[in-house]
């Protein structure tokens, strides 16, 4: 994979490129500010981006601000969020976009190195990596009774490939099924978890959240 990573701290910077290196993987830019991560983004266009949020010159948003204007320039290019923050509106942004992989990871949550590069995989292959923190966040509300109760186990194992990024299509080859089964589970998932259609969320999105969040371990 061609990988560009924007980090302001040399020494995690430094690190990363050596982790991702470690693995094959080829760093084709390392920057240390939300100006030169966009033109890097946009100049390499790499398989899979590594973002810190909190980047040079104000230290707020850039980094994630950074890697929306790029996905606006070049649709579907992969963001792995790597932070010791959670950004609420723009990380809800970043996620509600179906184009490409998604990830959004805690610093101080990253325990082990083939764990991350697994989650940086995931993503380059346009699927999503999300810390539990992260998506409990996002959701704005604590962990309460199983949110998943109604759901056939059908439709639970149609919920469980959509958090893996996988398209109907692809689910449905997975399941054995038709697309239009597959179109009729995801219209109950997202009935049930009342989820209702409008013009300011995604649903798709949505579901995968609270799916992530009610099967994730007690952090």
């Amino acid at each position: 994979m061609r990988v560009v990573i924007a980090e302001d701290l040399f020494l995690l910077r430094d690190g990363l490129v050596r982790l991702v290196q470690s693995y094959g993987h080829q760093v084709v830019a390392a920057v240390d500010s939300g100006p030169a991560a966009l033109e890097a983004l946009l100049k390499e266009r790499p398989d899979v981006a590594i973002v810190d949020v909190r980047l040079p010159p104000t230290f707020s948003d850039e980094g994630l601000q950074a890697a929306l204007a790029a996905r606006r320039e070049v649709p579907g290019l992969p963001v792995l969020i790597l932070s010791q923050h959670v950004e609420q509106l723009y990380a809800g942004e970043l996620l509600a976009d179906r184009d490409g992989g998604v990830g959004y990871l805690l610093k101080d949550r990253v325990l082990d190195a083939d764990q991350f590069i697994d989650a940086l995989t995931r993503v380059a292959a346009g699927g999503t990596a999300l810390d539990p923190a992260v998506v409990a966040k996002l959701l704005g509300r604590p962990r309460r009774a199983d949110p998943l109760a109604t759901l056939t186990e059908r439709e639970r194992s149609v919920l469980s490939l959509m958090a893996e990024g996988i398209s109907n299509t692809a689910i449905a080859a997975r399941l054995f099924l038709s697309e239009g089964a597959i179109s009729k589970y995801t219209t109950s998932i997202f009935a049930k978890l009342g989820l209702h259609a409008d013009d300011d969320t995604n649903r798709r999105v949505r579901a995968v959240l609270t799916y992530l969040s009610a099967t994730a371990p007690d952090a």
